[in-house]
């Protein structure tokens, strides 16, 4: 099948209209983009748009032998207009099938939110999955995960679990091209949008596109293991949960354990956990090296620093007596072998810590202790990772890639 991409925006489109955000700012040219609308072979016609035969014509296509014309979601404001020649658009009902004249199959896939998802089966056998903006599936059923998709296109951005339920399914796998589309003013267009998806095995392309159903793209691999640095309320955390968001069945080590009558400290660890996906597993533990060392799903690691602290309250650290008895040389132990674990794991592994010493200089020997022993330990962790970003107000900045 021969795929081409009308429109790859929301329904609002990019730039919003009166928008005046930075997103929006920058979203001209050949960074702007329609509501998302895809032309199938010519026949099918899933999303209809404003200014849809227009865009068909800026990419070389007519929409002269368009023969079904299918919606996925309900289309507020005022009603799009039905260009001369073209069938009346509707929409399936959920689980039912319609073949097309063309020689196309579609099915209506159940969605959890307002809208339809179409799995079309091409004339050749390919298969692909068109998912309306907000949109997930309701279920994974037997259909879906006969074999996975030639091609997903979703919200991968807006609803990254849709893409982790595909996955686990099997209804996406290794050499399913997953294509963004419903592309909002949340993610600033370029580089960092090519970022984020790159992060989700995903890719986007630019209104006009076309793509063939089944080609091989080279897609950047999620390295295998990933330093998110940061200082305090950087948005360290949440893009290092970002880049594991797509993927199921994540395990979540928590290196913050529990402060009894803390009423401060249990509502910081209230919030991480609310905003991590229902099909992540939390572990809170400090025991990193086991965890590396076993197979599993992807590891998230937060944080360093508190794994850090734990280690310096086993060794005795803190205290300048103890510290220079051996505590010294308990935690450097302690802490080769974490480097050693990192180094060898074959899970894929984003791990968090806190980028210290460019601040104000600690008024304690303990404190300055745990400055400088923790800028060693991100140093060589980072060392051993094929990828490291440093998170300054909320943007990320790639350090090693």
């Amino acid at each position: 099948m021969e795929l081409t991409l009308l429109g790859t925006g929301t329904p609002e489109g990019l730039p919003r209209p009166g928008c005046p955000c930075a997103a929006c700012a920058v979203s001209v040219g050949p960074l702007a983009r329609a509501a998302t609308s895809l032309l199938v072979d010519g026949a099918l016609l899933l999303d209809l748009t404003p200014g849809a035969v227009l865009a068909g014509a800026r990419a070389g296509h007519s929409l002269a032998g368009v023969r079904q014309v299918l919606l996925t979601h309900p289309h507020d404001g005022p009603p799009v207009e039905l260009p001369p020649g073209l069938p009346t658009a509707g929409r399936v009902p959920d689980g039912r099938e319609l073949a097309v004249i063309s020689g196309h199959r579609v099915r209506a896939v159940p969605m959890d939110a307002p809208g339809t998802g179409y799995e079309v089966v091409g004339p050749d056998g390919s298969r692909l999955l068109y998912l309306p903006p907000g949109g997930a599936p309701a279920g994974t059923d037997g259909t879906m995960a006969e074999r996975p998709y030639d091609m997903v296109l979703a919200d991968v951005l807006g609803r990254p679990e849709a893409l982790a339920r595909l996955r686990a399914s099997g209804a996406a796998g290794p050499t399913t091209d997953v294509i963004a589309v419903h592309l909002d003013h949340d993610v600033p267009p370029g580089r960092e949008l090519q970022r984020r998806c790159a992060a989700a095995g995903a890719r986007a392309v630019p209104d006009g596109a076309t793509v063939t159903v089944g080609e091989y793209h080279a897609v950047p691999d999620l390295p295998r293991r990933t330093l998110v640095l940061g200082g305090a309320r950087s948005g360290k955390s949440v893009e290092a949960e970002r880049r594991l968001e797509g993927f199921p069945e994540v395990v979540y080590a928590a290196t913050s354990g529990s402060r009894d009558g803390d009423a401060e400290w249990a509502a910081r660890v209230g919030l991480h956990r609310e905003r991590r996906p229902a099909s992540w597993r939390t572990v809170e533990t400090c025991d990193l090296v086991p965890m590396l060392a076993e197979g599993g799903p992807p590891l998230l690691v937060d944080c360093l620093a508190l794994w850090l602290t734990d280690a310096m309250d086993r060794a005795g650290a803190w205290d300048d007596a103890v510290w220079e008895a051996g505590g010294r040389e308990r935690l450097r132990e302690r802490t080769a072998e974490l480097v050693a674990a990192v180094r060898a794991t074959r899970r894929t592994v984003v791990a968090v810590s806190n980028e210290v010493g460019s601040g104000v200089v600690p008024a304690t020997a303990s404190g300055r202790r745990f400055r400088d022993e923790l800028g060693r330990l991100n140093a060589a962790v980072a060392a051993e990772c094929e990828h490291v970003l440093l998170v300054v107000a909320g943007q990320a900045l790639v350090l090693k890639d």
